[in-house]
């Protein structure tokens, strides 16, 4: 059987030491597409998060991991659940990838993956996304993924002098269900029987 966490262009794994280079540029992607805006971070300060990163447990339901080209290896992005009720099911996830990786389905099969985790191992019902209303690829893909837009908080975040609103979407898992199987490990792998 093929790894749950290798697909069919990427592979998911947890965050090393050494990938802190990457977590920067990822970084400085995201802050030029206008997705966030934070004090610059010294090199050893991203070398002391992925040391952290590296550390963290692997047991909890709020994690991160390195999106990784198949072919190259090469760290093209990053997809993590970020809060989890568990006693309601549901969760918060989010999926970024570098600017020169973007349009490759890095990021909906990252997606895919995460999700498929979430719903069929963890059993959650529900899974969220916030989306800047100005990310039109990002609100594309979240759509594509099957999710629906649930409301719009206007003017919520303030980012590069000015206010935003902030998306809200969501998917069920028996909606996942519909449009991507549960039983199988990993895109672009043939379903195994349990």
């Amino acid at each position: 059987m093929a790894s749950f966490w290798t697909g069919k262009r990427i592979r998911l794994r947890g965050i090393e030491p050494d990938d802190w280079s990457a977590f920067m540029r990822l970084a400085v992607d995201e802050e030029r597409l206008g997705d966030l805006l934070h004090p610059p971070r010294s090199a050893e300060g991203y070398r002391a998060w992925a040391k952290e990163q590296a550390a963290v447990r692997s047991d909890d339901d709020c994690f991160q991991l390195a999106v990784e080209a198949t072919d190259t290896g090469e760290i093209v992005g990053a997809v993590g659940s970020h809060h989890t009720d568990p006693r309601s099911g549901w969760f918060e996830y989010g999926v970024t990838i570098g600017a020169d990786h973007r349009r490759k389905g890095y990021a909906a099969e990252a997606a895919v993956m995460l999700l498929r985790f979430m719903f069929a191992e963890r059993r959650y019902h529900k899974c969220e996304a916030r989306i800047f209303a100005h990310n039109e690829a990002s609100l594309a893909l979240q759509h594509r993924l099957g999710f629906t837009e649930e409301g719009r908080l206007r003017d919520h975040v303030f980012l590069a002098g000015r206010h935003h609103d902030l998306v809200m979407m969501g998917m069920l898992a028996d909606e996942f269900a519909q449009l991507h199987s549960l039983n199988e490990p990993c895109a672009g792998h043939p379903a195994v029987a349990p």
